[in-house]
């Protein structure tokens, strides 16, 4: 993060929940050779929005452009054609940068310093005065559950405690707008399970979240929307429970049902009074649904997977 004149910026937990806060339009990345000849199309013709207030994710295998829109949208690398927006402005301006947080795939940090100065250096960074970064500190070391080690210099973590510690030089700045790559990486099962809680936590505070995860089940259990792109394309996108619904299969959950209600399921359940506790598309898993589109776009290259839930999302919105 550059270094500023001023305080960092206030968490806008209160602005509209409308508000777009990450928007691109037309978006394209073109990786060229020394004489300038295409040498990789990283990112297609991306249209996204992201606003205020949600967990986005980001799905996709490994070369799919999922880091080349992150970049992009941290103004570390430039588009090709097309325009990236974050808060409105370009993402390359320093005011924009002072409102994010970012936690890479890998973080680097200084393995010579414990949890404290390294969070008190971070906060530096940002001309927070002693008293603030101080009490910024002690929020961050207990947010993640490193009080315990908060003394120990960062080379003696494990690559669990080493993530801990740099969601919270992510989040030094208090800031609007969050990038998590890889967030559960080196993880074991319970530290997943709070990473996923804090996530919801920094929701619950207003922050908007950008996840890039190749752990789908744990975008299926935090994301607001997901979009999954595919060799540079836009593949599908869309509200999560939307896309996991099974649209040719309806369950029937009933309570008291007799046996011979199970005969014909509608009428008898009328007949023998029964309780209906559910009636409603059921769902298949984040997984499933990443496989099948990634199957589909293997086999016609090019374009999106297209089904009757595209029909639906554009007549519920």
């Amino acid at each position: 993060m550059a270094t500023t004149d001023t305080a960092p910026v206030a968490s806008s937990g209160t602005a509209n929940s409308n508000e777009v806060i990450i928007e691109t339009r037309n978006l394209t990345k073109v990786y060229r050779d020394f004489w300038g000849r295409q040498k990789v199309r990283a990112l297609n013709a991306l249209d996204l929005e992201v606003r205020q207030g949600e967990i986005f994710g980001l799905l996709g295998p490994n070369g799919s452009g999922k880091s080349t829109t992150i970049k992009l949208l941290l103004g570390l690398l430039f588009p090709t054609s097309g325009q990236a927006l974050v808060f409105g402005q370009d993402p390359s301006k320093v005011e924009t940068k002072e409102r994010i947080g970012y936690l890479p795939e890998e973080s680097y940090l200084y393995r010579f310093l414990n949890a404290r100065e390294t969070l008190d250096f971070y906060g530096r960074l940002f001309n927070m005065s002693a008293e603030t970064r101080a009490q910024r500190v002690d929020e961050l070391i207990e947010m993640v559950g490193l009080k315990w080690a908060e003394r120990r210099q960062l080379k003696e973590y494990s690559k669990g405690m080493t993530r801990r510690i740099g969601l919270a030089q992510a989040l030094i700045n208090d800031p609007d707008l969050i990038f998590l790559d890889e967030p559960t990486t080196g993880l074991d099962p319970i530290g997943i399970r709070e990473m996923k809680d804090l996530i919801l936590r920094l929701k619950d505070e207003g922050k908007t979240i950008l996840i890039s995860s190749h752990q789908l089940a744990d975008l299926q259990d935090v994301a607001d929307r997901i979009a999954i792109l595919h060799q540079g394309d836009l593949k599908e996108m869309g509200r999560v429970d939307a896309l996991l619904k099974v649209r040719d299969e309806t369950l029937i959950r009933a309570k008291g049902l007799s046996e011979s209600a199970e005969e014909e399921i509608r009428k008898v359940i009328e007949k023998d009074h029964a309780e209906i506790l559910q009636l409603e598309n059921p769902t298949t898993t984040l997984e499933e649904l990443f496989l099948s589109i990634v199957q589909e776009s293997d086999a016609r290259p090019g374009r999106r997977a297209y089904s009757q839930r595209d029909e639906e999302q554009s007549s519920e919105s």
